[in-house]
């Protein structure tokens, strides 16, 4: 009887690890893609190269997904998808806004301030001038804080400072942008009593939402808006791996 009862549990199990059972409640289901940076040819997982970009766009708008920014959750469509991009790279301006506006989609690019004002390895960053002026119809600014520290185990005074010194400066540079938080390398308190305390900080600084990583399809609405998963797509996703991330969100079980 047992034996029977096998592959009835190891279904469930996936259904449920896979969160599967939001194909039934469309309405309710939210794919959030995580990039970084784009190149003509990509050699690392961080870096999405441009064909393989533009095919993915194009396989979304072919499916009419119906892309959004945080600040448009209120109802979501049968296929909603949020497109997010980490740090503010120059080469997020030169390939995004012409990929953006040929397949109709909208992308949120997450800010870590101090990235803009002093660079980050040598990469080639937006300036503070070329961020405001990106096509809002096209564009969501959100924030990644400023130092863009690992916030897991950082003081709590440390975070309240550098999270109002992400808002403040973008602030001062006349950019207007959602209180929605990118977690810096996708980190965040653990502990119980640490996490109740870290997402009392982003309720006083007036954080909507935050971002972890997670590699899951999220429900929405949430009861958890500062834990809200991103997918991964990594540079060396080929497109039949891509849509089977929308799907599943991760691809392995464990």
């Amino acid at each position: 009887m047992i034996l029977y009862l096998i592959p009835f549990v190891l279904a469930v199990f996936i259904v449920v690890y896979f969160r599967l059972y939001l194909f039934a409640f469309p309405l309710n289901r939210l794919v959030i893609l995580m990039y970084h940076q784009i190149e003509k040819e990509s050699h690392e997982d961080l870096t999405v190269s441009v064909e393989n970009l533009e095919k993915q766009f194009s396989y979304l708008s072919r499916k009419k997904y119906a892309s959004l920014f945080f600040s448009d959750l209120t109802v979501l469509s049968k296929k909603s998808i949020i497109i997010t991009f980490d740090d503010g790279y120059k080469n997020n301006l030169e390939y995004l806004p012409s990929l953006l506006e040929k397949y109709n989609l909208k992308a949120t690019i997450f800010i870590p301030t101090g990235f803009i004002e002093k660079g980050y390895n040598n990469y080639p960053m937006m300036t503070f001038e070329e961020i405001r002026n990106l096509d809002k119809k096209y564009f969501e600014i959100a924030l990644h804080s400023h130092a863009h520290e690992n916030l897991k185990n950082a003081s709590f005074d440390f975070i309240e400072k550098d999270l109002k010194k992400n808002m403040q400066i973008l602030d001062a540079q006349n950019i207007r942008y959602s209180k929605v938080l990118a977690y810096p390398y996708g980190k965040y308190p653990q502990k119980k009593h640490d996490k109740l305390t870290f997402f009392s900080i982003l309720k006083k600084i007036g954080i909507d939402f935050a971002v972890r990583i997670g590699n899951k399809v999220n429900y929405y609405p949430t009861q958890r808006p500062y834990e809200l998963c991103r997918i991964d797509i990594k540079g060396k996703d080929s497109l039949i791996k891509f849509k089977l991330k929308l799907i599943f969100g991760r691809l392995k079980l464990f």
